[in-house]
């Protein structure tokens, strides 16, 4: 069976120039791509890496890469990553890991933001299949948690909980993530508006922000760009 995520990693390599910066987020395509890379010695040992994944960063180091704290990012000659579900303007939703505040600042600080997986990402418009996860100040808890029943009172909010110890999940920044699941799709500028709620630090919604998409399935590897 053909592996379609590392075929969408292949494809990737050809974006790649000595000397970039390349940003990287998680998931199995970014590990294809950077063991791609690993076997262009001369390629990988000119770039400089950043991610704002742990797991990503412990890749990186394994291969010997350059990895450059993800505080110290300027400037980003291309972000890649996977998500849930994109649409035909490349809006995406990236709800699984948890980590959709610090990826966005990776995807805003690169000159191109570039989306990989197999063709089952890519829909004509995203549905809702998948939460809109929301990282929020645990002291605007019961705030956001009110705004939402009031303004949207048809979507089942939970706080996400861990399953490794007894509480909820803490981010990176000590916040809680909250999922969203809508009862019926809203329209995506307005659901990009619930971060200027107070208190939401971020959402999972990237909205406006990719540049390109490189998807493989069934019919081949396909690049594509806002509609």
């Amino acid at each position: 069976m053909t592996d379609y995520k590392m075929e969408a990693a292949k494809a990737a390599l050809q974006f790649i120039k000595p000397g970039q910066s390349i940003g990287v987020g998680a998931g199995s395509t970014i590990a294809n791509l950077l063991s791609l890379l690993a076997a262009d010695s001369e390629l990988s040992g000119s770039l400089i890496f950043a991610t704002s994944s742990f797991k990503t960063a412990n890749l990186i180091m394994d291969h010997g890469f350059n990895l450059l704290g993800s505080a110290n990012v300027k400037y980003i000659d291309i972000y890649f990553d996977g998500c849930d579900q994109f649409d035909a303007r490349l809006n995406a939703l990236k709800s699984g890991g948890g980590i959709h505040t610090s990826e966005k600042i990776m995807a805003s600080l690169a000159k191109q933001f570039i989306l990989l997986g197999d063709a089952g990402k890519s829909v004509k418009s995203l549905d809702t299949t998948y939460p809109l996860v929301l990282e929020v100040l645990p002291t605007a808890l019961q705030l956001v948690s009110q705004w939402l029943t009031k303004n949207i009172p048809d979507a089942k909010t939970v706080m996400r909980m861990s399953t490794q110890k007894d509480g909820a999940v803490i981010t990176e920044n000590g916040n809680y993530l909250l999922d969203v699941y809508f009862a019926e799709v809203m329209p995506l500028d307005k659901i990009n508006a619930v971060k200027m709620v107070p208190g939401v630090v971020e959402h999972s919604l990237f909205y406006q922000l990719a540049t390109k998409a490189i998807i493989a399935g069934p019919d081949g590897i396909k690049i594509l760009t806002p509609r």
